[in-house]
C-alpha cells in the first residue's frame, strides 16, 4: 500500500478475535506464523519500551529511488513488517494466518520459515527491477518514486505456493475459479477495488512465488538457507533443553528415593546396606528397615532380626501406601 493513512487502532480487537478463533480451530498456532503475526503487530503498536529499537515507518518505507541511490538495505528488508494503518495491518495479518497456518502445517516450520525468507528477498528484488524497468521505459506512472510498506508482496507469493498444492477450484472475493489463476485474479480485483495499493509490489510477490516453485523443483540438493535456520533454531532451543535436563528429577517418595540399578551418588542421599533404600542424609537410620547408616549389615538383614526378601518387599509396599 502506498504511503498515507491514519492509525486509529479500532480494528485491532477484530485481529485478536481472529487469532483466538484460529487457535481454537487448530488447537495450536504454528510457531513461525504466530511469530510473524506478533512481530508485525508489535512493530505497528510501537510500545514505549521498544521505541528506541523499532524505527519509524518514515525510515523504512519501500522507495526504489532511495534504495538504489543510497543502497538502503533497511528499507529493502524491513518495509514488509511495517503497516501505515489498522485496516492494512488487520487484512494482511488475517490473510497471513489463513495462508501461513496451512503452509506451515503441511511443510513444517523450518521449511516454511525458509520459504518466507526467500519470498521476502525475491519479491522485494523483483519489485525493484520492475519499477526500474518502468522508469527506463518512461511509463507515465512514477512507481519508481512511490512509498510502500506492508506484508502484501510476501502474501501474494505465499498464495501462489499454496495454490500450487491445490488441483481444484477456490474462492477469491466470492468468485469461484481454478486455483492456479487465483493469484492473478486477486491482483486485478485488489487493484480495481483499492486503487491506492501498490501494483508492482503485488506483481513482484506473484512472480517471486512462481520463481520459488521453479527453483524448489529444479534444485534437488539441500537448501542452504534451511540449514542456517535449523542451526539458529537449535541455538535457541539449547537453553530450554539444558534447563529440562537440569531440573529433571528422579521419582521420590518421602525423603528417600527408590531406584534400582546403579546408584548415582549425590551429596544428599545414602544407600542402606541392608535393603538398598536410598535415604536422605537428614536421617542416620534407614526409613525402610531401621538399619543405621554406618552399620555393616549383610544384604537383606537388619538389626531387628533376619528378614526375608519377601518381608522386605512387604515393608516397601506398606511404606509406599502411606
Amino acid at each position: 500500500m502506498e504511503g498515507g493513512g491514519s492509525s486509529s487502532r479500532g480494528l485491532l480487537p477484530f485481529l485478536a478475535i481472529n487469532a483466538v478463533s484460529e487457535y481454537y480451530r487448530l488447537g495450536r498456532m504454528p510457531p513461525v506464523t504466530a511469530s510473524l503475526v506478533a512481530a508485525n503487530t508489535v512493530i505497528y503498536l510501537r510500545p514505549s519500551f521498544l521505541e528506541s529499537v523499532i524505527p519509524t515507518i518514515d525510515e523504512v518505507w519501500f522507495n526504489p529511488h532511495l534504495i538504489f541511490k543510497y543502497t538502503d538495505l533497511k528499507r529493502f528488508f524491513l518495509s514488509p513488517f511495517f503497516h501505515p494503518n489498522d485496516s492494512h495491518l488487520v487484512y494482511n495479518m488475517i490473510s497471513l494466518m489463513w495462508k501461513g497456518n496451512q503452509l506451515e502445517m503441511s511443510m513444517g516450520s523450518t521449511e516454511f520459515a525458509t520459504m518466507v525468507a526467500t519470498l521476502l528477498g525475491m519479491s522485494q528484488g523483483i519489485t525493484l527491477l520492475l519499477t526500474k524497468s518502468l522508469l527506463l521505459l518512461n511509463y507515465r506512472r512514477p512507481y519508481y518514486f512511490t512509498y510502500d510498506a506492508g506484508f502484501s508482496g510476501i502474501l501474494f507469493g505465499m498464495k501462489v505456493v499454496l495454490n500450487s498444492q491445490a488441483q481444484d477450484n477456490t474462492y477469491v472475493h466470492g468468485l469461484l475459479l481454478p486455483a492456479k489463476y487465483a493469484a492473478w485474479v486477486e491482483l486485478l480485483l485488489v487493484q480495481w477495488l483499492v486503487p491506492g495499493v501498490s501494483f508492482t509490489t503485488h506483481l513482484g510477490g506473484i512472480l517471486a512465488g512462481f520463481l520459488y516453485l521453479y527453483l524448489r523443483d529444479a534444485y534437488s540438493g539441500p537448501n542452504p538457507l534451511t540449514a542456517v535456520i535449523q542451526r539458529i533454531r537449535r541455538a535457541f532451543q539449547w537453553p530450554l533443553r539444558f534447563l529440562r535436563r537440569l531440573f529433571r528429577r528422579r521419582r521420590t517418595l518421602g525423603r528417600g528415593t527408590v531406584g534400582g540399578g546403579q546408584r548415582t551418588w549425590s551429596s544428599n542421599t545414602w544407600r542402606c546396606r541392608a535393603c538398598t533404600f536410598e535415604n536422605s542424609t537428614l536421617s542416620s537410620e534407614c526409613e525402610m528397615c531401621g538399619a543405621s547408616e554406618s552399620a555393616e549389615v549383610p544384604p537383606f538383614r537388619s538389626p531387628q532380626g533376619n528378614l526375608s526378601l519377601e518381608e522386605l518387599r512387604s515393608r516397601r509396599l506398606q511404606r509406599f501406601d502411606r
